[in-house]
């Protein structure tokens, strides 16, 4: 398998790496699988979101699709939890998106899911490994009437935004939130779908030029949203990344609801309105300390997903038939209400608490106290992308750093699934000790296989 694949989806450089000849491969690849599971001409969705290349791959994915003999819709720009959505809604087998979600515009990659809108099973992407690596011939080629249609979608921002409006009952009439879309897929849906629910909403970082997405803005850099927020006074801001499969928060006052802070709101309401299954939330092992020992102290059971990013909680959560996960990142599943993390279901639940509850989001972003942590993204070197923890070098001063901590404290360590970021993530009671030993491993891998500090 080459290393555009891996077990949680396929990505890479756009064009260099994730090319419209490989798009075109997987579409092919994608047609005969489930040619061969259903018996029949199958059926794909496919959306995008803003970056410069996702047009082309998107056009030469349908190609690849349609050649092979079966039907390919075009959704457009929408948002990844719409393809999860409307892969269900418009009874298709497989749903596609083109997404680096929270990367910037060079990275593209794709998501998929199966026709119930979740994740794509991994024996499905090895499979689509096989053929475009070392089987391309296996893909039939159709022709004359046996060709598949290209069928554009032009309802399909809306079928979507009247699916999300059914899940809010709270009234938002009184409430000025303002939004960060990131440049990206919210661009289209959020003003539609938080207007419809009753808020006043302002947008910002809200027009997409294909290069500034995720580009100083959405959930990559909060300071706009902040500063906005707090000047024009009002009740809450929302920041999506690129896909709006997640979201981070801030207050009135400016201040930070990151994914662990709205996960514990989310739990504590739910729990308390009885809504909240086995009384157990699943976040991932990157969950900050204080999540721990605030559940602990309020009766919620936490249960600890197998890796990162949606995809782990949702397994987790299947396992467990629980309803709520939720990550540092911002990734929230609802999953009695979606199939996959989506950023503006979960805001607009926190809003629906927020209306109801009377208080200001200062008071409910309180509700629990994370230990200091600090986190520092580091680009790698090429040649050490997958493979950094082989260095002798890193991994031994994590283990160090790991030992001291050990107690009060610990550090991870973890690449970007979909680019050559390594982030660094250090937490624990005194604040000065956290910095020093996430300072000392970023050092370390800059010396040994990333680039000088600027």
């Amino acid at each position: 398998m080459t290393k555009l694949f891996s077990k949680d989806g396929i990505s890479g450089r756009a064009m260099s790496e994730l090319s419209c000849e490989k798009a075109l491969q997987i579409g092919r690849a994608l047609a005969l699988i489930f040619q061969n599971r259903t018996g029949r001409r199958a059926k794909a969705v496919i959306g995008r979101d803003t970056r410069l290349s996702g047009e082309l791959l998107t056009v030469s994915l349908a190609a690849g699709f349609c050649s092979a003999g079966s039907d390919a819709h075009i959704l457009g720009v929408v948002p990844t939890p719409a393809v999860s959505y409307l892969v269900q809604k418009y009874s298709a087998d497989v749903g596609v998106m083109l997404t680096a979600s929270h990367n910037t515009y060079e990275f593209n990659g794709i998501k998929l899911f199966d026709s119930r809108g979740f994740d794509m099973p991994e024996d499905i992407i090895a499979e689509i490994a096989r053929l475009v690596d070392d089987a391309p011939d296996e893909a039939r080629l159709s022709g004359g009437d046996q060709i598949g249609a290209l069928v554009t979608e032009k309802n399909a921002e809306w079928d979507y935004v009247r699916g999300l409006i059914k899940q809010i009952d709270g009234d938002l009439s009184r409430m000025r939130i303002a939004i960060d879309c990131a440049n990206g897929s919210a661009c289209g849906t959020a003003e539609k779908f938080f207007r419809g629910i009753g808020a006043g909403v302002s947008l910002i970082n809200n027009t997409p030029d294909g290069r500034n997405i995720n580009r100083e803005c959405g959930t990559a850099d909060l300071a706009p949203l902040q500063k906005y927020v707090v000047e024009n006074r009002c009740h809450a801001g929302i920041a999506f990344d690129g896909d709006a499969g997640r979201c981070i928060m801030v207050d009135e006052k400016g201040q930070i609801l990151d994914g662990d802070r709205i996960t514990a709101v989310l739990a504590y309401a739910m729990k308390s309105s009885q809504k909240l299954s086995a009384n157990t939330v699943v976040v991932p092992q990157s969950t900050n300390l204080g999540f721990f020992r605030w559940a602990k102290e309020n009766g919620i059971v936490v249960a600890t997903a197998s890796g990162y990013g949606s995809k782990h909680l949702i397994e987790r959560m299947q396992v467990g038939d629980y309803n709520l996960g939720g990550s540092p990142s911002g990734h929230i599943v609802l999953l009695d209400r979606a199939r996959t993390a989506d950023g503006q279901l979960a805001a607009a639940k926190v809003l629906e608490i927020l209306a109801r509850s009377g208080r200001k989001m200062s008071d409910l972003a309180g509700i629990y106290e994370p230990y200091p942590q600090m986190i520092i993204n580091l680009q790698l070197r090429p040649e050490y992308a997958g493979h950094w923890q082989d260095v002798p070098a890193i991994s031994e001063m994590i283990e160090f750093c790991q030992q001291k901590l050990e107690g009060d404290g610990r550090v991870f360590v973890r690449q970007s699934s979909t680019s050559p970021i390594l982030r660094i993530i250090a937490e624990g009671r005194d604040k000065d000790v956290v910095w020093q030993y996430a300072q000392a491993i970023a050092k370390t891998v800059r010396d040994h296989a990333g680039y000088p500090e600027e």
